[in-house]
C-alpha cells in the first residue's frame, strides 16, 4: 500500500491507544483516506490483516459510515447540502450551477480532474442555506451566482498552480 512513511507511524501509535485492536478500525480509516484520498479493496484487506480481523469486518465500517469515500476523488472536493432548508433554498440549483461550471456530475471526478462534486446531508448550518462545503471551508447562502464566483475562484486557483 503506496502511504507517507508517517502515516504507517501514526497507525502504529494508534493501535497502542486501544486493549483490542478492532477498536481502532476507525481511525486507521481515517488515517488513510486523509493520506491516500479513499477507501481502496487494498486498504481494507491491509487493515484486516494489521487489526487480525476478516476483510469483511472492515468493509461493513467502511460501508456504514458515508464519510468514507471507496474511489479517488478531485483535487477539491465540493459538498453541497441536499437536506430540507437547504432544498427549499435552491441547493439543487447550487448543486446543478457547481456540475455545469466543471463539465461533470455528482459523484464523478471533473474532465481535468480538478473537483468531485455531490449532495450530502446536513452541514449543521440551515439558517444561512444553501450551504456548500468544499473541501474543509463552509460557504453559507450560496445560490447559483455565488456558486459560479466560487467555481471561478477554484478555477483560478487551479491555472496559477500550473
Amino acid at each position: 500500500m503506496n502511504l507517507k512513511p508517517e502515516t504507517f507511524q501514526r497507525i502504529d501509535e494508534v493501535i497502542t491507544h486501544y486493549p483490542v485492536k478492532r477498536s481502532a478500525t476507525l481511525p486507521l480509516l481515517h488515517l488513510i483516506q486523509e493520506d491516500a484520498g479513499h477507501i481502496s479493496d487494498e486498504a481494507i484487506t491491509w487493515i484486516a490483516t494489521k487489526l487480525e480481523l476478516q476483510p469483511i469486518n472492515v468493509l461493513e465500517v467502511v460501508t456504514f459510515y458515508p464519510m468514507f469515500r471507496r474511489a479517488p476523488i478531485g483535487r477539491r472536493h465540493i459538498k453541497v447540502c441536499r437536506t430540507l432548508s437547504c432544498a427549499l433554498s435552491g441547493g439543487f440549483k447550487t448543486c446543478e450551477t457547481f456540475e455545469k461550471e466543471f463539465s461533470t456530475h455528482r459523484g464523478e471526478i471533473s474532465p481535468d480532474g480538478e473537483v468531485t462534486v455531490e449532495f450530502v446531508e446536513c452541514l449543521a448550518s440551515c439558517g444561512t442555506a444553501p450551504v456548500v462545503l468544499i473541501d474543509e471551508t463552509l460557504h453559507t447562502k450560496v445560490d447559483a451566482t455565488k456558486a459560479k464566483q466560487l467555481s471561478d475562484q477554484i478555477k483560478a486557483e487551479a491555472a496559477a498552480r500550473k
